[in-house]
C-alpha cells in the first residue's frame, strides 16, 4: 500500500509542476485532463501526508519516553495515548481511497425522466420525481438548468431533460437510472383502487467537448414547430430542433428555448452526453464482471425502486433497502437512500466482487 501511495504522491507533485509550465498552460485539452487528475488524487495525498506526519510524531514521542525529565515523559505518554489509534484510522481511510474510482464521479449530469407505463398517472409521477430531485438539489446547492420539457395535459411530463451542476453530482445521481414504480390511488380513481405506474430515469455524465468531438457535417439538423405550453411562438415558428448523429443514429431534440439557436445548443449538450453514455455502456459490457459491481450502471430498463404511498414506503430492490419515509423522500430527503447505495457499492468493491 505504501508503494502505491508514494507513487500517487510523486504523480501529484509532478502534475503540480506540469500545470505551471508554459507548454501546458497553452494546451487547453491537456490542462483540463491534468486538472481533473489532480482533483481525483488530492484527497488521497492529503490523508497520506497526514498519515506520514502522524507516524513521525509517534516516533518522536516514543524517543521522548527515554528522557530523564519525568514531566516531559508524562506529557509524551498522554500525547501517545491520543495518537495510538490514529494511524489505523488513517490506514482504513486510505484503503478506501485506493479503491479504483469511477472517473465520472466529479461530473455534472444530464437527466432525462419519462412517463412510462400507466398513461396520465405515469406522467404525473415523472413530474413528482423531477420535483423530488429538485428539492434534493436545493439542499445540496446544486444548480438545475432545464433543457427540454414535454408537459402532459393532465399534469407532470411525458418527458423532461435537465442539467444538474455542482460538486460531485454523478457520484450521487448515477444510482437513479432505471425504472421507478409508484403504487397509489390516482386522483381520478373514483373507487379508491391502488394503481401501479412507472417512470424511467436516465442519468448521463455531462460530456465535455474534449471528450466527445462532434463533427457538424455528421449531424442532421431538423427544425419543427414547438408543441405544448410555451407562448406565442408555439406552433407558429420552427424554433424546435432535432439533431441526429448519423454515424450512430443517436438523436436529441429540444423545444423549450425561446429560439432555434437556444434549442440547438441545448440539443447538442444532450446529444454529446448520449454519445458519451453509449461509449461508457459499451465499455462496461466489455468489462463484464466490473459492471455487475456497479450499482448505478445496470440495465436501464431494470425496475430499481418502488414508491408505495398507502404504506409510506420506499424500497430499493437492488440492495433490498426499505425506508418508511416516503413523504420525506418525495420532499427531497433522498440522502438515506443514496447513502445506503453508496455503502453497498463500497462493500462490494472492498470484497472484490
Amino acid at each position: 500500500m505504501i508503494d502505491r501511495l508514494e507513487s500517487i504522491l510523486q504523480r501529484y507533485q509532478k502534475i503540480n509542476q506540469l500545470l505551471m509550465s508554459a507548454e501546458i498552460i497553452t494546451d487547453i485539452k491537456k490542462m483540463t485532463e491534468l486538472s481533473k487528475e489532480q482533483r481525483t488524487l488530492a484527497e488521497t495525498v492529503e490523508i497520506y501526508r497526514e498519515y506520514k506526519n502522524c507516524l513521525a510524531e509517534i516516533i518522536s514521542l516514543e524517543s521522548m519516553l527515554k528522557e530523564e525529565d519525568q514531566e516531559m515523559v508524562e506529557m509524551a505518554e498522554m500525547e501517545l495515548m491520543e495518537l495510538r489509534d490514529m494511524p489505523k484510522q488513517l490506514e482504513d481511510k486510505l484503503q478506501i481511497l485506493l479503491i479504483p474510482k469511477d472517473p465520472n464521479d466529479e461530473k455534472n449530469v444530464i437527466v432525462e425522466i419519462r412517463g412510462a407505463a400507466g398513461g396520465d398517472e405515469a406522467n404525473i409521477f415523472a413530474g413528482d420525481l423531477y420535483r423530488m430531485y429538485s428539492k434534493y438539489g436545493e439542499q445540496n446547492n446544486w444548480k438545475f438548468e432545464l433543457l427540454n420539457a414535454e408537459e402532459s395535459g393532465t399534469g407532470g411530463f411525458s418527458k423532461i431533460e435537465f442539467i444538474v451542476s455542482g460538486e460531485r453530482i454523478y457520484s450521487q445521481m448515477k444510482y437513479e437510472s432505471g425504472a421507478h414504480r409508484v403504487q397509489r390511488i390516482p386522483q381520478t380513481e373514483s373507487q379508491g383502487r391502488i394503481h401501479t405506474s412507472t417512470a424511467t430515469v436516465l442519468v448521463m455524465p455531462e460530456a465535455e467537448e474534449v471528450e466527445v468531438e462532434l463533427n457538424m457535417h455528421e449531424i442532421r439538423v431538423d427544425t419543427f414547430c414547438s408543441s405544448g405550453p410555451g407562448g406565442q411562438s408555439v406552433n407558429t415558428t420552427k424554433s424546435a430542433v432535432r439533431l441526429t448523429h448519423i454515424p450512430t443514429g443517436i438523436g436529441a431534440s429540444c423545444q423549450d428555448g425561446k429560439s432555434q439557436h437556444e434549442n440547438k445548443a441545448s440539443a447538442l449538450k444532450i446529444l454529446r452526453a448520449r454519445i458519451y453514455d453509449s461509449i461508457l455502456q459499451e465499455k462496461l459490457e466489455a468489462e463484464g464482471a466490473e459492471r455487475r459491481s456497479k450499482i448505478g450502471t445496470g440495465d436501464r430498463s431494470e425496475k430499481i425502486r418502488t414508491y408505495n404511498y398507502p404504506q409510506n414506503r420506499v424500497t430499493d430492490h437492488r440492495i433490498g433497502f426499505t425506508i418508511q419515509q416516503l413523504d420525506r423522500v418525495m420532499e427531497g430527503k433522498l440522502l438515506p437512500v443514496i447513502e445506503a447505495l453508496q455503502a453497498e457499492e463500497l462493500k462490494r468493491k472492498l470484497k472484490g466482487e
